[in-house]
């Protein structure tokens, strides 16, 4: 247990929230550097692990309430709509009230939403708890990130990269297994998920704060499209990536299941959690085999993957089903998985060292705002193609397709991105006036790259 001194030596001077009166600071002990980024991280990766617990449940839902695949894929994309409004209301408010205060409530919103899952009864409720848990993952998201990267700007840059992988691919699978193997399936998951909220928003009590206060908070939370000036040119190349990424993740969360139980002729519920567990898997082993590799680098190789993965995705759909076919198509997903943690590691190294530490939480919400948006919007339509479209595999088809055009745009603007860079070169080296470089590394000491 570190004392807060220690505390104040990791974060620049003055960034920290005045401390209570000196009589009361020997009564209230608060956590280190070290334990205190490890709570970040791990609220970050239950908040996206309790996001894709229902993923296997779907199916179970249907049989017991019997709705169709529109309604499976609006109570998925309702939690996206739900993130992305609060992100846009509450994304900033964290760097005017502080950390903790936001994360708190957050948590208690998460608390809240695992009851009414326990709960629910009918397709009304599972809508009330997606809206209820996805306003409190999308204020707390823009908190966890900039309260990382307060603490440590290398591993809090790492950390907001490969934590959400983790948590996706941990609630895909393990709601799965308390599903298929242990009693109470469409409870037990949301319980254990309610425990671990409570002692993480005690574990958030014990933490000390990163951010002072500042004025502002109400006008914080007028939704808003504000960028720093630096940072504009960087989240345009990134957004084609992270948008497609997370449409991926959209595709693989929303229809996987229904896909994977096609190819095997089985309605087990844990090969439904199993794309997106192989999905998620991969792309945190991208953010650990990539984290020392230049960030102009690792955009190129998630947009590769990422094609790459999900045009033999279309080519296993091609078939009737069959083992090869089911290989095939997990081979796809660990390699558009890949595509993914590289694409959204890239774009947050890409942006992140661009902004000041008051601007963090703002920024990595708008970055939120486009995932989120990827991941709903393409969602919903793909369930609203399946029943009135093609049906299952068409529509899985023309999704893959469309993000296949989304990382093309995604490759263009790098590729123009590059060509900038290289004429900004010749215009420095004969002595003119010069454009900011926007490729390759953006400053030297980019969170998650090794020096």
């Amino acid at each position: 247990m570190r004392s807060p001194s220690l505390i104040r030596q990791s974060v620049p001077q003055g960034s920290l929230k005045k401390r209570a009166p000196a009589h009361a600071a020997p009564r209230r002990r608060r956590l280190g550097p070290t334990a205190s980024i490890g709570v970040l991280a791990s609220i970050l990766m239950t908040l996206l692990a309790a996001s894709s617990a229902p993923t296997p449940l779907y199916a179970i839902y249907q049989q017991h309430w019997g709705f169709s695949p529109i309604t499976v894929t609006v109570v998925f994309g309702i939690y996206a709509v739900a993130v992305l409004l609060s992100l846009l209301v509450f994304g900033k408010i964290s760097d005017h009230v502080g950390r903790r205060p936001v994360l708190l409530v957050a948590l208690l919103g998460q608390a809240l939403a695992m009851v009414v899952f326990a709960e629910a009864g009918g397709v009304n409720s599972l809508l009330a708890a997606r809206i209820l848990q996805g306003i409190s993952t999308g204020a707390a998201v823009g908190a966890l990130g900039a309260g990382m990267l307060d603490i440590d700007a290398r591993r809090g840059g790492f950390l907001n990269s490969l934590t959400p992988a983790l948590g996706t691919a941990a609630g895909a699978m393990v709601s799965a297994l308390l599903v298929q193997y242990l009693p109470a399936p469409t409870r037990l998951v949301y319980l254990v998920l309610l425990g671990v909220f409570v002692l993480q928003a005690l574990a958030v009590l014990a933490m000390g704060e990163t951010v002072s206060r500042a004025r502002g908070a109400l006008a914080s939370m007028v939704p808003e499209f504000k960028l720093p000036r630096t940072a504009r040119p960087a989240v345009g190349i990134a957004a084609p990536v992270m948008f497609a990424v997370w449409a991926l993740t959209g595709l693989y969360a929303a229809l996987g299941p229904a896909i994977i139980r096609t190819l095997v002729h089985s309605d087990s519920v844990v090969w439904g959690g199993l794309p997106l567990f192989v999905l998620a898997t991969a792309a945190g082993l991208a953010v650990l085999l990539l984290r020392g590799t230049a960030t102009r680098k690792v955009m190129f190789i998630g947009v590769g993957s990422l094609t790459v993965g999900v045009l033999i995705t279309l080519a296993s759909l091609a078939s009737n089903g069959g083992s090869l076919a089911v290989t095939t198509f997990f081979v796809a997903a660990a390699i558009s998985g890949f595509g993914f943690g590289a694409g959204f590691q890239g774009g947050i190294r890409l942006v992140v060292p661009l902004v000041e530490p008051h601007e963090r939480a703002g920024v990595l919400s708008l970055l939120y705002v486009i995932c989120y948006v990827g991941l709903g919007v393409p969602a919903v339509i793909g369930g609203f193609l399946v029943v009135h479209g093609g049906g299952l595999v068409p529509t899985a088809r023309e999704y893959g397709a469309a993000v296949v055009l989304l990382a093309l745009v995604a490759l263009t603007g790098l590729l123009r991105s590059g060509r900038r860079a290289e004429h900004t070169a010749v215009l420095r080296s004969t002595d003119l006036p010069a454009q900011p470089a926007l490729a390759s590394e953006p400053v030297p000491a980019a969170p998650m790259t090794r020096r």
